[in-house]
Parts: C-alpha cells; sequence; structure tokens
C-alpha cells in the first residue's frame, strides 16, 4: 500500500497529524488513542496512556481476561503498527505507542498492587524500553514491521518484571 502522505514518506518528513491519525482506526490503534501525538517523549505519553486505560479499565478486570485483553491487544497492534509504518513510510514511528500500552499492562498485571509500585514499574518499564539492553536493541534493529514495534517492548516488560520480582524477593517492593 503506498504510503497516505508523500510528505510523511521519510525521516526527515513532518510528524503526522492529528487530523492524519483520527482518519483511520489502525492509525488511531497505533498512535495508542492520540497519545502518541504529544510531544515531547510519546512513549513516556503513551505509557501513561497505558496506565490509565490499566486503571480505568483493565485492572478492574479477572487474570484470564487480562491475559485474553494482552495476547489480542499484542496481535491488534502488530496488525495496526504494520499497516501505519507502511503508511507513514517508517516501520517505528516514534509516535506509535500502541506497543508501550500493551507492554506496560503486562507489567502492571504482574506488579504488587499499589500506586508506590506502580509508580516504580513505571520508571522501570521507561528506563528499559529507552536504553534497549541487549537483546532488545537487537531485535529493534532487525524486525522492521508491526512484529518488530511490538516485540521489543515485550522485551523491556520482561526486564521490568524481572528486575522488580528481585526487589520482591529482596522485600525492598
Amino acid at each position: 500500500m503506498p504510503p497516505i502522505d508523500p510528505a510523511l514518506n521519510n525521516d526527515t518528513a513532518q510528524q503526522p497529524t492529528p487530523s492524519w491519525v483520527f482518519k483511520s482506526v489502525p492509525r488511531i490503534i497505533a498512535f495508542g488513542l492520540g497519545s502518541g501525538l504529544i510531544r515531547p517523549a510519546p512513549g513516556t505519553w503513551g505509557t501513561l496512556m497505558g496506565w490509565l486505560l490499566w486503571v480505568l479499565v483493565v485492572g478492574r478486570l479477572s487474570d484470564a481476561t487480562i491475559a485474553v485483553v494482552i495476547v489480542a491487544g499484542f496481535l491488534l497492534g502488530c496488525w495496526a503498527c504494520q499497516r501505519t509504518g507502511t503508511e507513514l513510510g517508517r516501520p517505528d514511528d516514534g509516535g506509535m505507542v500502541w506497543d508501550e500500552i500493551i507492554a506496560f499492562w503486562l507489567v502492571l498485571w504482574l506488579t504488587p498492587a499499589g500506586w508506590g509500585a506502580q509508580l516504580l514499574a513505571f520508571v522501570i518499564f521507561r528506563c528499559f524500553d529507552i536504553i534497549k539492553p541487549p537483546p532488545i536493541h537487537f531485535f529493534d534493529g532487525r524486525f522492521k514491521n508491526g512484529f518488530g514495534v511490538m516485540w521489543d517492548d515485550i522485551l523491556a516488560a520482561a526486564y521490568s518484571l524481572l528486575l522488580i520480582a528481585v526487589l520482591v524477593r529482596l522485600e525492598v517492593l
């Protein structure tokens, strides 16, 4: 599918506008219901959107339902980010933040309850998502498609959960 707007088809192009994003369902999903349009640090804003959705909706579901929502959200994100990245001509545009939302839901699901634990989980997840330690950086550089967009954040979530488990074991959290 050719890009919708040729001006968006290179790395130096202007960022997508709200009117462009809100013209299609895959774009709305990929841009985290619009949170990926906020600058600076769209990934942080997307993670905050994920936290808000968790508090309002997802965190109130049963564990089995949360598991289904996370898997379905991952698959939906692979599709939406693939389509949106193709239209943009940039497979992993910084404004596509659905990956942060789904990965952070995974972190919140397995983090001890309470605002303090959730805030620490937020900071830890953002650090791993930004720094991208191995093998996150490897996958981020090799998989330039919807799956790749989603997968590197799932790995950041896994690192986050490992550190949170250590903190729980050490009774810090």
